[in-house]
């Protein structure tokens, strides 16, 4: 615990790392898929740290401007990495790239027959929480797939209560035909 306040990036990644380790080691019960991530601490209601695997994000709201506090992590953005690894990425028309024909992101916990390939180290970003930040929106992609960011944060505003606005989100993903998973969670700083 005295670690994550010396160090919070270095905190974070240990646990995102201990994370995946305790999913590739419980495979059999789980199976053998794998999930991505997005986590926010908030110190002391002043710095906001935000880390993530994959394709789940974290977007900001300050003064209403959407600020995304996350990396989306593409198999065409880290090909280098997978391909140094003994990976490929494949891109089939009409589809999305994948490592080894078949996951779109190059960052996940678990997926323990393509954990060669992929990283599990977390994109870690911090900002400073002030008077102009409204709220914070977490969400897998089945969100991010059919909204865009500033879009988001926009109906997210318009809703005084987190749990109705989050919902109101989903609803509307789900409106869209989103075709993937879709959770979200809106928390407000005032």
């Amino acid at each position: 615990m005295r670690e994550f306040w010396v160090d919070p990036k270095r905190s974070i990644s240990n646990a995102y790392e201990k994370t995946d380790e305790a999913i590739l080691s419980h495979e059999s019960d789980l199976g053998r898929g794998g999930s991505t991530s997005v986590t926010a601490v908030l110190i002391n209601g002043q710095r906001l740290w935000v880390a993530n695997l994959g394709d789940s994000r974290a977007v900001l709201s300050k003064g209403g401007e959407a600020i995304q506090m996350s990396t989306d992590h593409e198999p065409s953005t880290e090909r280098v990495s997978i391909e140094h690894k003994g990976g490929f990425v494949s891109n089939m028309p009409g589809d999305v790239p994948r490592v080894n024909g078949q996951l779109a992101v190059s960052r996940a916990f678990g997926d323990k027959s393509l954990k060669s390939h992929l990283r599990s180290d977390p994109a870690i970003h911090d900002t400073t929480v002030d008077n102009k930040t409204d709220l914070l929106v977490l969400a897998s992609d089945g969100l991010w797939k059919v909204m865009d960011n500033q879009e988001v944060v926009d109906i997210a505003r318009r809703i005084k209560d987190p749990q109705k606005a989050a919902k109101r989100l989903i609803a509307e993903a789900l409106k869209r035909e989103s075709k993937d998973d879709i959770s979200c969670v809106v928390v407000r700083f005032r």
